[in-house]
């Protein structure tokens, strides 16, 4: 259902999710939130991409009920469209690989919905502004000291970090700098011990941190 009035100034939203109990009550708590509109509310993928593609909103809250392949597919359908939406991934529970996998499909958010009403404002408002948000609470595993290393990462180490990043498989990256498989595994072991980083979910967050493309979510004081 699309009810866009373009005169309306503020960010404006389409939400697209296999419940329409769900979508009430988003939009019964979004109706106050200033600065923020629903413009088109949609139960089915290939409907809520259509509502998106017409209307331009500034964001599309998808539900990863949809199922993973097709959810991370949207975003790289939107940027063929030439549709500059931002996706944020709205999901009962995530792994930590979903997560991530979302961010490095193109995704500008991801968030839960049993998130707080404040947590989904600011995640709101942070992806309309144009930042990468993840929700803290998915990001909290990897806030813990990195060990300091006893010899620097070598360039080779430093690739296969950044290719790792990139959501890349072990393969992939042996492909990629024409070494076996078996050797990237060593690197990426090596770069574990030299960082403290636990596992690529770790490694692959911290470099997105580093780099200042993840705004993960305030925690109250």
């Amino acid at each position: 259902m699309w009810s866009l009035q373009a005169s309306e100034p503020g960010n404006t939203i389409a939400v697209c999710a296999t419940e329409p109990i769900a979508i009430e009550g988003l939009r019964s708590l979004l109706d106050s939130a200033e600065g923020l509109r629903i413009v088109a509310t949609e139960t089915s993928l290939p409907d809520g991409l259509d509502a998106v593609r017409e209307l331009h909103p500034s964001i599309l809250l998808l539900d990863k009920a949809f199922g993973s392949h097709a959810v991370m597919d949207c975003p790289s359908a939107l940027r063929k469209s030439e549709c500059a939406t931002a996706v944020i991934v709205w999901g009962a529970a995530f792994v930590e690989s979903e997560s991530l996998r979302s961010l490095q499909a193109g995704a500008a958010g991801v968030i839960r919905k049993t998130a707080r009403l404040d947590v989904l404002l600011t995640c709101l408002r942070e992806v309309a502004g144009g930042a990468t948000w993840m929700e803290e609470q998915m990001v909290r595993e990897t806030e813990r000291p990195v060990r300091l290393a006893h010899s620097p990462l070598t360039a080779r180490e430093l690739q296969v970090m950044e290719l790792v990043e990139r959501g890349m498989k072990n393969k992939d990256i042996g492909d990629s700098l024409g070494i076996r498989t078996g050797t990237v595994k060593i690197h990426l072991k090596h770069i574990f011990e030299k960082t403290g980083i636990r596992g690529r979910y770790g490694l692959a967050l911290s470099g997105l941190k580093e780099k200042g493309l993840l705004m993960p979510a305030l925690l109250e004081v």
